[in-house]
């Protein structure tokens, strides 16, 4: 009923290991997932990062969600990650959440990456600033 509409969703992302930060995103899916499925499909995709943990946001006790705290919006194309990074993936994605480690075999889980287009930083009501990608 929904196919060909995009389907946003929440999957787990490390940019690597806590002490090897790459700024590449890497995801462990599956294709039973309705978002993977689309993306095997079309593989354009956007990420957005709220500020979570921002001073700002936390010192003035506002909403992460909230236009004044800081977000980073990711677009690129999402590719299978090639067999000598796969490694690499693994200790990114185990390294910060050990628990897929005991997710179902049976789901043909793999990973996935964001190869990074375009970087947009908001940073307060409607202002929106181009990040070099190489940033």
């Amino acid at each position: 009923q929904i196919q060909g509409m995009p389907y946003g969703n929440c999957l787990l992302l490390s940019d690597g290991p806590i002490n090897n930060s790459t700024g590449i995103p890497f995801f462990y899916v599956t294709p039973k997932d309705n978002t993977v499925t689309d993306l095997l499909k079309n593989p354009l995709a956007s990420l957005t990062l709220p500020e979570a943990d921002g001073n700002f946001c936390r010192k003035n006790v506002i909403d992460p969600e909230d236009p004044r705290c800081a977000r980073l919006t990711l677009t690129g194309q999402m590719v299978t990650v090639p067999p000598e990074e796969i490694e690499f993936a693994k200790q990114a994605m185990f390294s910060r959440h050990p628990v897929v480690r005991k997710w179902p075999r049976s789901y043909e889980w793999f990973f996935m990456k964001m190869n990074i287009e375009h970087i947009w930083l908001q940073s307060w009501y409607g202002e929106v600033s181009p990040v070099a990608v190489e940033e």
